[in-house]
């Protein structure tokens, strides 16, 4: 058995990065270079690179934020937003990024899961899924949490894994920000119907929490932002909060 992940997340937007509460009231918490370098010191076992309005604002990724940012780093990094194309992922994979995240294009083109999975493998290939709740169900939403979908969270993320995701990014819309935990139930039914790991994410507010999504819910890793960016905790406090309890981390 792998050893679960702890991953940091930065939303930037313009080229800062960015936290809000399910989504919405974004405010500055620094510049992504210095806190992805920071977090790496700190014992981040990745770091997750969210360019958060670029598909809404029709662009691509900032390219020389990434590539700054990737040229600090010797963790992994995944870059996401505006990826719309082969040539979009090739760009970001150019620029220093390890992994590609694919949400809003995905659903406009799902075969581009499996022309990135072919072309770079599925191991650089993150299906991303921002899911809000609706009754028993969740919905899919695209442009960073702006826009829903037609698609039911859960079964476009095991569609996305059957296209060649090699991992699922699945984000809570509802838990983002608001520090109670992550969606247990929501991590479970996708952790439970697909082979590929599941990086459970929107929620975090203590070791407890994530302890949760990795023994209670399966998730592969547990994404942190918010808790860390104001300084309540750091990934190596959360770490070995873990090990004392008997969850073995990287």
């Amino acid at each position: 058995m792998l050893r679960p992940r702890i991953i940091v997340c930065l939303d930037v937007d313009r080229g800062r990065v960015v936290k809000g509460t399910n989504f919405k009231g974004l405010r500055d918490v620094g510049d992504p270079v210095e806190l992805a370098l920071r977090y790496e010191e700190e014992g981040a076992d990745e770091i997750v690179f969210l360019d958060i309005s670029a598909s809404a604002e029709g662009r691509g990724t900032l390219l020389d934020t990434v590539r700054s940012t990737a040229e600090v780093l010797f963790i992994p990094l995944t870059v996401g937003g505006g990826v719309s194309a082969i040539e979009d992922m090739a760009a970001l994979l150019r620029a220093g990024a390890d992994k590609i995240s694919i949400n809003t294009s995905a659903v406009r083109d799902p075969d581009l899961l499996s022309a990135g999975a072919e072309l770079f493998g599925k191991q650089c290939i993150v299906g991303s899924v921002d899911a809000a709740r609706e009754g028993e169900s969740w919905r899919a939403f695209v442009h960073g949490g702006r826009t829903p979908t037609q698609l039911d969270a859960v079964a476009w993320a095991i569609d996305m894994a059957d296209r060649g995701a090699g991992e699922i990014l699945l984000t809570s819309m509802d838990r983002d920000g608001v520090r109670t935990g992550y969606d247990l139930e929501l991590t479970r039914r996708v952790t439970g119907a697909v082979s590929v790991p599941v990086i459970a994410s929107g929620g975090a507010g203590s070791p407890e929490h994530v302890r949760d999504a990795f023994l209670e819910a399966g998730a592969s890793a547990a994404l942190l932002a918010g808790i860390l960016h104001d300084g309540l905790t750091t990934v190596e406090a959360i770490k070995n909060s873990l090990s004392e309890q008997g969850v073995l981390v990287r």
